[in-house]
């Protein structure tokens, strides 16, 4: 049926798993925010410290693609 991702089930299981996924990357955010040395926030808004803001980029979406990747799994 193509309609099956809107079954009550699957729409619930998806919802979860993506709420789930944000919460651990939000918690992942924090904890290396907290590891650095500095404020994460203030050097990529305040100081416009571009490298980084790529280096934080790129730890996001590795992050992001374990999150995915164990859900998933």
């Amino acid at each position: 049926m193509a309609f099956e991702w809107l079954k009550s089930g699957a729409l619930m299981g998806s919802l979860v798993f993506a709420l789930m996924g944000v919460i651990i990357f939000l918690l992942t955010f924090v904890i290396i925010d907290k590891l650095t040395p500095y404020n994460l926030w203030e050097e990529i808004v305040e100081k416009q410290n571009r490298a980084l803001a790529l280096v934080v980029a790129a730890m996001s979406l590795g992050i992001c693609i374990i999150v995915a990747a164990a859900i998933h799994g």
